[in-house]
């Protein structure tokens, strides 16, 4: 292997090419973690019902699970920057697989408790894949598609969203106990957790080539700790890309916590197993097709950040309606939601760490830490939801995809100047 320094021509063709099965293995990632986040929605009704715990108790598997976000973030950075994305990416296959797998025992133990460890477990591990796939997908080719490119791993998330609450509502929901009431918990997770260690073997068996910015490090002699937190905040678009993902995080994990809840009081004739499925194949259903033609058609005719501006616009009119409880008209507007939600985490992703060189792997840490909005609002949701009614909790994410709008408009290039800015 040539350790020399590398002419800027051979450099595009090392970087730009080998890189398809990497990509596809990297764009498998993106399913499992969405199965994972999927599940655990049905999972926050199932308990409520199960354990007889009011909504906002229940919304503590979101507060663990997006806590383990939280605190796992800034080591998985440390991590890729230590051991590089393809190391990181196995550890974390490892952790989620082992989360997983733990919820046997837990069915046996049966207590609350004994489930927040086994989805803090898991949390961890997709923490520790979010940190590298997310910002892998962007540098797997030219710059300039990085949006569109994330947008399309994306839009493999949103099929794994789908198959979580089918999946779970299916075995959870009409599982049979045989005198264990937690056992029909552990199937679903059996079962993600032996995929995980398949791909985590066919990750462990593939070779991956060094990406333009590892390059870019090793011949600039840059530490394992490049750069600082005060570096990063040098870029506002950054940090307003930290603020807009905890926002659209918090926003998205409230709608979807408490989706069957909504759908069940707004329409009393639907039953929880009948609402997973309505979740799965309308709103998750939709969620894949707003990020499948986000980065295959629409990236192409419009900036992304005007996309996000408007798709963000068009959440803030439909959480209106949800807030108002008009039955049918807003369940219809809480389905169309996931359509327009359905581009912004990449969409921010991307425009938060463009231009960032170096720097990009810890901001990806900021960015994934982010996620922790979604520790927090079902927890308010559910309070608003207990002393008055599941509609007007909606009124929380109705604020968030307010500034997302601001975000998209011009939060991105808040600090960057005409020379730096480089519309994806």
């Amino acid at each position: 292997m040539n350790n020399g320094p590398l002419s800027e021509d051979n450099k595009q063709k090392f970087v730009y090419q080998g890189f398809l099965i990497p990509f596809i293995l990297v764009t498998s990632l993106f399913f499992l973690w969405g199965f994972a986040h999927g599940c655990i929605d049905v999972l926050n009704k199932h308990f409520q019902e199960l354990l007889n715990m009011s909504k906002a108790k229940s919304a503590l598997l979101q507060f663990v699970f997006y806590g383990g976000y939280f605190l796992m973030a800034l080591p998985a950075g440390l991590l890729m920057q230590k051991v590089g994305y393809k190391k990181g990416i196995i550890f974390g296959l490892l952790l989620f697989a082992g989360g997983a797998f733990l919820m046997f025992p837990a069915t046996f133990i049966q207590t609350f408790g004994s489930f927040l460890l086994c989805l803090f477990v898991i949390a961890c591990g997709l923490t520790c894949l979010e940190t590298a796939a997310n910002p892998y997908t962007t540098v797997l080719g030219p710059p300039e598609s990085g949006a569109r490119r994330i947008n399309f791993s994306q839009s493999f998330n949103g099929l794994g969203w789908i198959a979580g609450p089918l999946v779970g509502g299916v075995l959870i929901f009409s599982g049979k106990d045989n005198g264990n009431r937690f056992a029909s918990i552990a199937l679903p997770y059996m079962l993600i957790g032996t995929l995980v260690l398949v791909v985590a073997i066919m990750f462990w068996r593939t070779t991956f080539p060094p990406v333009k910015e590892e390059i870019a490090e090793k011949e600039n002699g840059a530490s394992e700790n490049t750069g600082s937190l005060r570096d990063l905040l040098k870029y506002p678009h950054f940090v307003l890309a930290v603020i807009a993902q905890f926002l659209y995080v918090a926003a998205q994990t409230g709608i979807n916590s408490f989706f069957i809840n909504y759908v069940t009081e707004e329409l009393p004739s639907i039953s929880n197993l009948q609402a997973s499925r309505i979740l799965a194949f309308g709103g998750f259903g939709l969620f894949w097709l707003g990020r499948f033609s986000g980065s295959t058609i629409f990236m192409r005719l419009v900036r992304p950040n005007r996309l996000l501006a408007f798709y963000a616009m068009m959440n803030v009119i439909t959480m209106s309606l949800v807030v108002a409880g008009l039955g049918l008209v807003s369940v219809i507007a809480l389905f169309t939601t996931y359509f327009f939600e359905s581009v912004m985490f990449p969409t921010i992703f991307a425009l938060g760490i463009k231009d960032l060189g170096l720097l990009t792997k810890k901001a990806s840490s900021f960015l994934v830490m982010a996620i922790v909005g979604g520790a927090i609002v079902p927890v308010i949701m559910g309070r608003i939801a207990d002393v008055s009614r599941m509609a007007l909790g909606f009124i929380v994410p109705l604020i968030c995809f307010a500034f997302i709008v601001y975000y998209g408009i011009s939060g991105y290039k808040a600090g960057r100047s005409s020379k730096s800015v480089t519309i994806l």
